[in-house]
Formats: structure tokens, sequence, C-alpha cells
């Protein structure tokens, strides 16, 4: 298994726009990914291209939330995942 971390970066955290794009960003990729906040068990991580795991995560502006996936090829697929959570999506 793989993972990657990254820091909610919207100001309001990852509420329904942040979390649509990135739905939309998990479920262009090849891979399954689950998402998690940090600390949480493997187990429990959520399908990250279900905007309702999204929602549920209630994830806070700066909370760190981990990606991960069994796909050994899905490293640049995380990076770029955890690139798109840690954008302001708010900013004007």
């Amino acid at each position: 298994m793989i993972s990657r971390t990254a820091a909610i970066g919207s100001s309001v955290g990852l509420h329904a726009r942040p979390a649509a794009i990135f739905a939309e960003a998990a479920s262009d990729c090849n891979f399954d990914i689950t998402i998690a906040r940090q600390g949480e068990p493997a187990e429990d991580a959520g399908d990250a291209s279900s905007i309702l795991t999204l929602m549920g995560l209630g994830a806070e502006h700066g909370e760190i939330v981990v990606l991960r996936s069994e796909d050994a090829g899905a490293q640049e697929a995380l990076d770029a995942l955890a690139a798109v959570l840690e954008a302001d999506h708010d900013a004007s």
C-alpha cells in the first residue's frame, strides 16, 4: 500500500465546492484511492471519489488527511490529488 498526506488548503475546509473538485479528480484516476483523517486506521478510510465520503470527513483548513492506494503505480496520482487538496479553491 502506498500513501500520501495532504493538508486541506481551502480556507473553509473540505466543504461542497472543494470536495466536488477533488471527487471529480479522484474519479478520473485509474486507481482505487481512499481518504481518511490522519491517525485513523486504513480500514476506516473511504472512497476518495465519493463526495459523500469527502463531506463526511468534515476536514477543516490545515487538517491533514491521508490518501492511500493498493496499486503500486498510483504514486503520481496520489501526488496530483494531494495538490488538489492543498490548493485553496475558495481564494478569490
